[in-house]
């Protein structure tokens, strides 16, 4: 079990710092932008912390992906089954910059704000 636990920390502190780097953002300064300790951060990307949802939640807000993912990811919300998360699949394109990425993330959300969920055939 604590095995588990620890491997689950390592592989979110993985894709904290993949998303870290495809956001050219230094770790200094994620962690400016995050509102955490440099030391911290750089703990939580080792695996070596668990980082409370507030942090994870901050962590999300400066790298502009999802809580949901990161959440999902340090075990604290379970998976949605068949919804991909197509925001930080647009994150981890490595053939589009970082504009068109907060450019096409930008337009996805307003089609989805203004489009609502789809209706359930009866």
């Amino acid at each position: 079990m604590r095995n588990d636990l620890e491997e689950r920390w390592r592989d979110l502190g993985e894709f904290i710092r993949e998303q870290r780097r495809v956001g050219q953002l230094s770790l200094r300064k994620l962690s400016e932008m995050a509102g955490v300790s440099n030391p911290y951060l750089s703990q939580i990307e080792r695996g070596m912390r668990k980082p409370s949802a507030d942090i994870l939640r901050q962590i999300a807000r400066a790298l502009e992906i999802s809580s949901e993912e990161l959440y999902i990811r340090a075990g604290i919300l379970e998976e949605r089954d068949g919804e991909p998360d197509l925001v930080a699949e647009i994150r981890r394109d490595p053939y589009i910059t970082e504009d068109q990425k907060k450019t096409l993330v930008h337009i996805y959300e307003s089609f989805r704000q203004k489009q609502g969920p789809p209706e359930l055939e009866a």
